[in-house]
């Protein structure tokens, strides 16, 4: 499994998050139109798609005096699938963790079982 470190990062804005959220319902928009909707100041706005430009998530056009965002969709499905793939390893991690405590846990209790004995 490859991880785009570039990307993870770019999602891992809880701002570009919301960014991402808000194009998707609205279909596009625009830095001005996306900060009258979330806490930040357009040019906070404008920095974040351009971080989610550089990786590829959102596409700009020129529309008259600003740029018209959209949501790469191929590029957000990469994004999710690679989530996906990072949680199901982790998922596996967790999973030897727990056998592995567990079995520690039944030799502890072995033990105690035959010390409580003699």
């Amino acid at each position: 499994m490859t991880v785009d470190d570039d990307l993870w990062s770019a999602v891992g804005d809880p701002t570009r998050r919301r960014m991402l959220d808000l194009l998707l319902s609205e279909g596009s928009g625009t830095a001005t139109s996306l900060s009258e909707r979330l806490p930040v100041t357009r040019q906070a706005v404008a920095k974040h798609l351009l971080v989610l430009d550089r990786v590829g998530l959102v596409h700009g056009t020129t529309a008259g005096r600003e740029k018209q965002f959209r949501v790469d969709q191929p590029q957000l499905a990469r994004a999710v699938a690679q989530l996906a793939d990072v949680g199901a390893a982790w998922d596996a991690r967790l999973q030897r963790i727990k056998r592995i405590a567990e079995t520690v846990q039944r030799g502890k209790d072995t033990e105690n079982e035959t010390g409580k004995k003699q």
